[in-house]
């Protein structure tokens, strides 16, 4: 919601006539500092919308502001050319609206553009979040990071490495949003208040890391050749997609990484298919290479890679792991009732470049059970299930 600065304002008292933490509102304005608050100015709150009402009889702003659970003042900020004592029936008047429900809604397909519709709707209600793109797919859509969070502590969570294990999306977009409401409502989430975290975390979030795949299971071949009948032949001739895990070239990114890269491609698909194709070369891979530079670039404290399905938490990588990993992957597993795992016959992850390049906790969370894709009827179980995870990634 914008509003415009007036003689005597500040960040401090837009905090309290909105019932906002005062660190989002400097957040969501960070190119205007405090000191440099002019009368004019538009400034951005966040957690709110704004509305239109129709003055009906006997309203007056009072008895609206006490309707909405609102300030007189916050209503009179919106309204600043309008007069109290003159109201006419039918007049149009802007009311603020509290955002106190979900943007997303995760128990559906979902789709690299539902992703990209649900990440512009939250900038605009919360915009002390940032959404660049760290990179481009095959096919050229933007893959977009979610920051959130100034603190020092640099935790990372991505999904959707597996074009068939699309539903870590919904899930992980899902918690976004919670933590997006938990912090403009101040309310906890399992008890819970966010803003020490947000004050001590910089999370980054890459929600879809393989946009091209993903569209590709749920929609179907893209329209455009080579492409459309490139994906027919290395799906060997069927137009049933449900068990493509690979970028559109078929290459599984999740075997791109040079951590001994050797031994899985010795062993995998030794040419495009839509599975367990490592590449050519590690990183060979535009979404592999953006993951790869924006972890160099990030310098994480901790990772955490959500796939699909078996409820375990991989969590160890050539025991080159730290020794606070293990104690992080038992509370991910007390919070979620999924079970650690160390070690399993599997390189060149993200999770295991992670460790062995960083020695820090890196974590694969297999969620769910059943058979890739999982159906999107266990959204809401699994969801429940993730939730300590998400949350104890930001507190261990």
């Amino acid at each position: 919601m914008d509003i415009v600065v007036r003689q005597g304002d500040s960040y401090w008292k837009y905090s309290q006539l909105f019932q906002l933490p005062l660190q989002l509102i400097l957040d969501s304005n960070r190119e205007i500092p405090a000191n440099q608050l002019h009368i004019g100015q538009t400034i951005k709150i966040p957690g709110f919308v704004v509305t239109n009402y129709q003055i009906r009889a006997g309203d007056t702003l009072w008895a609206i502001a006490q309707r909405r659970n609102l300030s007189l003042e916050s209503l009179l900020l919106v309204n600043p050319n309008i007069n109290p004592g003159a109201l006419r029936i039918g007049q149009t008047i802007r009311v603020p609206l509290r955002i106190i429900w979900r943007v997303v809604e995760g128990r559906q397909n979902y789709s690299y553009d539902l992703m990209m519709e649900n990440l512009v709707r939250l900038k605009s209600i919360y915009p002390f979040i940032t959404i660049p793109s760290i990179g481009r797919t095959v096919l050229n859509r933007a893959i977009p990071e979610v920051n959130i969070g100034g603190g020092n502590k640099k935790v990372h969570y991505n999904a959707s490495f597996h074009a068939n294990e699309w539903i870590t999306t919904p899930v992980v977009m899902t918690f976004l949003n919670d933590y997006l409401l938990a912090l403009t409502n101040q309310t906890p989430i399992r008890g819970l208040y966010m803003l020490p975290y947000y004050q001590q975390v910089s999370l980054s979030i890459v929600p879809m890391v393989n946009p091209d795949g993903v569209n590709l299971v749920l929609n179907g071949p893209p329209s455009e050749e080579p492409w459309r009948s490139r994906v027919v032949e290395i799906n060997r001739g069927s137009r049933n997609f449900s068990g493509w895990k690979a970028n559109i070239r078929g290459v599984d990114l999740n075997d791109q990484f040079p951590a001994k890269w050797e031994i899985e491609k010795e062993r995998r698909e030794q040419a495009p298919a839509p599975r367990d194709f490592p590449g050519e070369k590690p990183l060979s891979e535009p979404e592999s290479i953006a993951m790869a530079e924006l972890t160099r670039r990030k310098n994480f404290n901790r990772v955490l890679a959500f796939h699909t399905q078996g409820e375990v938490i991989y969590w160890g990588f050539e025991n080159l792991e730290p020794p606070e990993a293990e104690t992080i992957v038992n509370e991910f597993a007390r919070v979620s009732g999924y079970t650690p795992v160390r070690t399993v016959d599997s390189y060149a992850g993200y999770k295991d470049w992670f460790i062995q390049d960083w020695r820090r906790p890196g974590f694969t969370v297999e969620l769910g059970s059943g058979v890739n894709p999982l159906p999107i009827s266990q959204f809401n179980e699994i969801y429940e299930e993730t939730l300590g995870i998400f949350l104890a990634g930001l507190y261990m």
